[in-house]
């Protein structure tokens, strides 16, 4: 059983994926992401999975592959937004260095104008982002080790940021 360098939590857009990689680039590790690896296996995107078979379905599969992936990748692990609403990858994420990249509203909404890929978020965006966020946000903290705000900041600014608070001391937000 390996351990993974860093998981990255947040809402959809914050830019996970993004700061994954360059993370990884970084440290001379790989980037595993999790929504990346539902849609390799199923074939299908997350959209149509959600369309398909509903958002239950989806979250079990989600934490299946989340689980997977924090048992088997020593790289840094981008998992899909939804995942810490599952009580078993909430329990899976103890004691893991875990990072929650947190953003405001305006930023996510800039950087998610115009895609469809994001099924909780397709209708009145920023109402249903805030809703989702009063929801989510407590349960990012509550799996975080460190809070690192990408507000104003580039992925490769965020990635430097996360490298500091991984050898930093434990909660709280990175500048």
């Amino acid at each position: 059983m390996t351990s993974p360098l860093a998981v990255l939590v947040g809402p959809p857009g914050v830019g996970k994926t993004s700061v994954a990689r360059i993370l990884a680039d970084r440290t001379g590790t790989t980037a595993r992401d999790t929504d990346e690896d539902i849609v390799r296996i199923t074939g299908r995107s997350v959209v149509r999975i959600f369309a398909e078979q509903g958002e239950p379905h989806f979250r079990s599969l989600e934490h299946e592959v989340a689980a997977a992936a924090l048992r088997e990748h020593s790289g840094v692990v981008a998992l899909g937004g939804g995942a810490v609403v599952h009580p078993g990858t909430r329990a899976a994420l103890r004691g893991l260095p875990v990072v929650f990249l947190d953003a405001a509203l305006g930023d996510v909404r800039d950087r998610l104008r115009g895609n469809g890929s994001r099924p909780l978020l397709r209708e009145n965006f920023s109402e249903q982002w805030l809703e989702l966020m009063s929801v989510r946000r407590p349960l990012y903290l509550s799996v975080a080790r460190s809070v690192v705000s990408t507000h104003g900041r580039t992925p490769g600014q965020v990635a430097e940021a996360v490298l500091a608070a991984l050898t930093g001391p434990p909660v709280g937000t990175a500048s």
